[in-house]
C-alpha cells in the first residue's frame, strides 16, 4: 500500500474516532419525557393564562421563561417579573431561587415595558404577575445544554424545544 494512502486512511480513522467520542447521546428516558411534554403542550387548553419556567441564576435578576399555552418552549420569552400585585413563589416563601426549573401556570399580563437587567446588560419584557399555580417540580429539560439550569453557571440560552 502506498505510504501516503496509509497516512490518509490513518488520519481519516482518527478523525472519525474523535468525532464519535465527542458525540453525546440523549438518554431514552429524557427523550420519552420530552415527547410526553411536547404532547401535553399540544393539548393544553387555551385560556387567559401563561406557562412559566423558573430560571434562577445567582448573578442575574430575571425571573424565567414564559410562553403561551399550546406553544412550544422555544417561543417563550425571558422576563423580568413585576411583583407589585403578587410576589413570586420563591420570594413569597422567603427562599429565593429554591424553585429553580419549576413549572407554573401563571396569571398576569405583559405590561408592554422592558426592564434593564445590569448583569446581562440587556432589556427583557416585563410580566406583571397576578397569580400562580405550581404545575411541576421536576419537568423535562427545555434546554439543549443541561448546564443552563445550574444557578451558578452564567449561561443564558433560549429553550430549544
Amino acid at each position: 500500500m502506498n505510504p501516503m494512502k496509509s497516512l490518509h486512511l490513518l488520519l481519516a480513522a482518527g478523525l472519525t474516532l474523535a468525532f464519535l467520542t465527542g458525540c453525546e447521546t440523549v438518554p431514552n428516558e429524557q427523550v420519552a419525557r420530552r415527547a410526553a411534554m411536547n404532547e401535553a403542550i399540544r393539548t393544553e387548553a387555551p385560556g387567559n393564562y401563561f406557562v412559566g419556567r423558573r430560571f434562577y441564576k445567582k448573578d442575574y435578576k430575571m425571573w424565567g421563561w414564559i410562553r403561551q399555552p399550546g406553544q412550544p418552549w422555544k417561543t417563550a420569552k425571558l422576563v423580568m417579573l413585576n411583583e407589585q400585585k403578587t410576589l413570586a413563589p420563591d420570594r413569597q416563601q422567603g427562599r429565593l431561587g429554591t424553585d429553580n426549573n419549576f413549572e407554573y401556570r401563571l396569571t398576569g399580563s405583559f405590561s408592554g415595558d422592558t426592564v434593564y437587567e445590569p448583569a446581562s446588560d440587556s432589556f427583557y419584557p416585563e410580566f406583571v404577575l397576578t397569580g400562580y399555580e405550581l404545575k411541576d417540580t421536576n419537568p423535562p429539560l427545555i434546554f439543549a445544554d443541561p448546564r443552563s439550569i445550574k444557578p451558578e453557571v452564567r449561561l443564558l440560552t433560549a429553550p430549544a424545544y
